[in-house]
């Protein structure tokens, strides 16, 4: 229990950090003009913020904290510098929202949020559509995933007599819905503090179709929305004056999984601190390769209307996914020991929830007597 609190410390420390550091981003615009006098500025904050993960341990404070600064807030930094991405798109933004874009995994609706109108006939904003708006989900859905995640927890108990690639079908689905489990509740609190429309995280990617519509807009899509400003469009933009336009993207897709790569090698060093194997660097620059030579057919084929029925290649997309992710990504997750450190704070927290819920009881009860 004291490794507990000291963990969650630790863990304020580095967020107390975090947020000074910010507020000090807010201001930088109103004496450093965008471009490389910014970014002198920023890179210090840039490095910090590499640091940071270093002071935690545990693999869901830690990795939590390492995806949303280390990869994404640096990232919108770099962008912020130049005058580009989330953080500049608009001028006025007060200082809790800036915060809330530049260290967390959001990103701002552009569609208005729907108006409704009173018996005076004025409109009002409604806070929360009556409707998932297109590609939002439902509470259901989310509470559904939530519940599969329980189960498999529970599962996990009988895992000796579970046959291990059984198993690590059951990790694959784990990571999928401890993710956008994780994202959505950040999401719906900034949401329902700041009254802000955000995008999903997540698109059902087990339904993508090919792995242009797995990466590009089903996984993890904060993500692809971060390289695709900070990687994508300026490799494009040289790419198109060396190969022309029509195969420019195909350079510009694998710059991006390459970058890609580099970050998840570093979120994996953050969770075990061990030397990088480059099973991760394989694994991205396999599916880059890949998702390049699929752009390549597609742009060959176009002007023959040519395309796999979505029942072939939907399972396609995700059996490729499975077996990569079981031959490169899988083992060096499991090398770190993630699983079995997961799975002792799961322990931890359910320890730390029973003896809250036992004081609580028991004071309800004396107080009663």
């Amino acid at each position: 229990m004291v490794m507990e609190l000291g963990e969650i410390g630790s863990f304020i420390k580095v967020w107390l950090f975090v947020f000074l550091s910010l507020c000090y981003c807010y201001v930088l615009p109103k004496f450093v003009p965008k471009g490389v006098p910014r970014l002198l500025c920023i890179l210090p904050i840039v490095c910090l913020f590499l640091d940071l993960p270093l002071h935690l341990a545990s693999i869901h404070l830690g990795g939590t904290t390492a995806f949303f600064i280390a990869w994404l807030a640096n990232f919108k930094l770099l962008l912020f510098a130049f005058g580009k991405g989330p953080l500049s798109s608009d001028p006025s933004i007060s200082l809790p929202r800036f915060i809330a874009v530049a260290c967390l995994p959001i990103k701002i609706q552009r569609n208005p949020v729907p108006k409704s109108h009173d018996q005076n006939g004025h409109s009002k904003e409604k806070p929360f559509p009556e409707k998932p708006q297109k590609g939002q989900k439902s509470p259901i859905n989310y509470a559904t995933k939530g519940l599969f995640l329980g189960l498999l927890v529970r599962v996990y108990n009988y895992s000796e007599h579970i046959h291990p690639k059984l198993l690590w079908v059951m990790y694959c689905f784990h990571i999928y819905f401890a993710l956008e489990i994780i994202l959505v509740v950040v999401a719906t609190v900034v949401r329902v503090v700041m009254g802000l429309e955000l995008e999903p995280q997540f698109n059902e990617p087990y339904l993508a179709s090919s792995l242009q519509d797995f990466w590009g807009r089903r996984w993890n899509i904060m993500v692809t929305s971060i390289l695709r400003p900070s990687v994508y469009e300026p490799v494009l933009t040289v790419a198109t004056r060396v190969v022309g336009r029509k195969w420019a993207p195909l350079p510009a897709v694998m710059g991006t999984f390459v970058v890609s790569a580099i970050m998840h090698e570093l979120i994996f060093y953050y969770l075990g601190r061990m030397s990088p194997t480059w099973e991760v660097t394989w694994f991205f620059l396999l599916h880059g390769v890949c998702l390049v030579v699929e752009i390549a057919v597609k742009k060959a084929v176009a002007s023959r209307r040519f395309q796999l029925p979505r029942l072939i290649s939907g399972p396609l997309t995700v059996a490729f996914v499975m077996a990569t992710v079981f031959w490169l990504f899988l083992p060096a997750l499991l090398r770190c020991k993630a699983d079995v450190r997961a799975f002792e704070e799961y322990a931890a927290v359910g320890t730390f929830v029973k003896n809250v819920g036992r004081a609580f009881i028991s004071n309800v009860m004396k107080s009663t007597t």
